[in-house]
C-alpha cells in the first residue's frame, strides 16, 4: 500500500500547462496562454528592490509581511477604497497563489465541499483536492451583454458539506466583474448558511470601464466574518515573477494565518516586499498606462476575433482575457494544438476552466499591441478553415 495520499497522486497539470509545455522555449511562438504581459516590471519598482538588496535586506521576514509593506497596504486601501483594514487582518505570505491556499486551508478538510463560480482559474480545483475537499460548480450565465451570476443556482448548489465559495472578480478567464449587488447577494446567502468566501481579486486594477478598482468584498464584509480577500502585485503592476501578494482575512485568525504562512513559506522575500511598497505608493500612473494598453488590445480582439461568423464572445469588463466560444468545436485542446502547430500562437483550451467550456479558448491580450494583432490574424485564419 502506498503512503501517498490518493488526492496528491491524482493531481494533473492544467490544460494551460499541457498545451504550453512543449513550446515554452520556442522563440517563434507568440504566447497568449499564460496570464502575464510582456512588460518588464517598471523600473521604479525594480530600483526599490535593488536598493533593499544593497542595504543588506536579505534575511528572514516577519511571516505576516514586513512592517513597511503592511503600512503601505494600509495607505493603499485607504486611498482606493476609503477604508483602512485592521492591521491584524493583513498578511503577506508570499504569492497570491499561496494566499488562496492558506485561505482554503483555513476552511477545507477531508469530506468538505467548496463551490466554485465558473468558468474558473484551474489551480483552485487542485487547491481543493490538496485540502481533501470536493468541488461543485455553478457556471456564470452568458449574455446577452455580460456574464452574470444566477443566485438561485448558487443557493441550490450549496449542501451541508459546503464550507466555502470561491469567486474570482474580475474574472480569469471571462473578464466578468462581479457587481456590488451580486457581491451583497452572495455574502448574505453565505452568512445565512454559515459558509465562508474566498474572493480572488488579483485583477482588481485591471478594469476597462466604470470604477477602478473593481468592487471588493473588503468594502462590504464585516472584519471578523469568514471572508478572505486575496490580492497581489502580479497583474496590476506586471510583477508575475516576484511571487508577492496579500490576504485580508478575518480578524480573529491573525495568529493562525501567520502560523500557516510560516509553515508553508516562512515568509515573503524581503527585497521583493520593498518593491511592493514602491508599487503601492508610486504605481498609479503605470496602472493607468497598462490599463489603456489592455483596453486597446481588447478592442483589437473584438474586431479581429469577436467579429468572426463562428465566434460568440462577450466583451471583457476587466482582467486581460477573452473567452470566445467557437461554433462547431467540441474539443478545445485539439483546436489549441492545431492553432499552435499551424500558426505558432499559444492559446489556452477552454476545457481546463471548468464545465461546459469545450467550445471555448482563452486568449491573454496583455502583450504589445502589434504582436497581439499579428497573432490574432493568424488565429482568424485557422477559424476561416474550420
Amino acid at each position: 500500500m502506498s503512503p501517498i495520499r490518493p488526492e496528491i497522486a491524482a493531481l494533473e497539470r492544467s490544460g494551460i500547462a499541457r498545451i504550453a509545455v512543449g513550446a515554452l522555449d520556442d522563440p517563434d511562438v507568440i504566447p497568449l496562454w499564460f496570464g502575464e504581459s510582456d512588460i518588464v516590471t517598471p523600473d521604479f519598482i525594480r530600483a526599490a528592490a535593488i536598493a533593499a538588496v544593497d542595504r543588506g535586506e536579505t534575511f528572514y521576514s516577519n511571516s505576516r509581511g514586513s512592517a513597511p509593506l503592511r503600512q503601505a497596504l494600509h495607505r493603499y486601501h485607504q486611498r482606493i477604497y476609503g477604508l483602512d483594514p485592521a492591521d491584524e487582518r493583513i498578511i503577506v505570505p508570499g504569492s497570491t497563489m499561496l494566499g488562496v491556499m492558506l485561505s482554503a486551508q483555513c476552511m477545507l478538510g477531508g469530506g468538505d465541499e467548496i463551490l466554485l463560480i465558473g468558468p474558473y482559474w484551474p489551480n483552485i480545483g487542485s487547491v481543493s483536492s490538496i485540502c481533501g475537499a470536493r468541488t461543485r460548480e455553478v457556471r456564470l450565465r452568458e449574455g446577452p451583454d455580460r456574464w452574470w451570476l444566477d443566485m438561485d443556482e448558487v443557493a441550490d448548489a450549496l449542501t451541508e458539506r459546503t464550507k466555502a465559495v470561491y469567486v474570482n472578480t474580475p474574472s480569469n478567464p471571462t473578464g466578468w466583474i462581479m457587481s456590488v449587488d451580486e457581491q451583497r447577494a452572495l455574502l448574505e446567502l453565505c452568512r445565512k448558511r454559515g459558509i465562508g468566501i474566498i474572493s480572488d481579486e488579483v485583477y482588481h486594477r485591471n478594469v476597462f470601464s466604470g470604477r477602478n478598482p473593481a468592487p471588493s468584498f473588503f468594502e462590504i464584509a464585516e472584519e471578523d466574518e469568514p471572508v478572505f480577500i486575496v490580492n497581489g502585485f502580479s497583474k496590476g503592476w506586471c510583477m508575475t515573477g516576484w511571487r508577492l501578494g496579500w490576504v485580508i482575512g478575518p480578524k480573529h485568525l491573525a495568529e493562525p494565518l501567520a502560523v500557516l504562512a510560516e509553515c508553508n513559506n516562512t515568509g515573503a522575500t524581503v527585497f521583493a516586499q520593498a518593491g511592493g511598497v514602491a508599487a503601492l505608493d508610486e504605481g498609479e500612473a503605470f496602472i493607468a498606462t497598462f490599463a489603456e494598453r489592455c483596453r486597446t488590445n481588447r478592442d483589437a480582439i473584438n474586431e479581429i476575433i469577436g467579429s468572426h461568423d463562428r465566434v460568440s464572445m462577450l466583451e471583457p469588463e476587466g482582467a486581460f482575457y477573452a473567452f470566445p466560444r467557437i461554433e462547431g468545436v467540441s474539443d478545445s485542446l485539439a483546436l489549441a494544438r492545431r492553432i499552435l502547430t499551424e500558426t505558432r500562437v499559444g492559446l489556452s483550451p477552454g476545457y481546463t476552466f471548468g464545465i461546459n467550456n469545450e467550445s471555448h479558448l482563452r486568449l491573454c491580450f496583455a502583450i504589445e499591441t502589434g504582436r497581439l494583432t499579428a497573432a490574432l490574424e493568424r488565429v482568424r485564419g485557422v477559424l476561416d478553415n474550420l
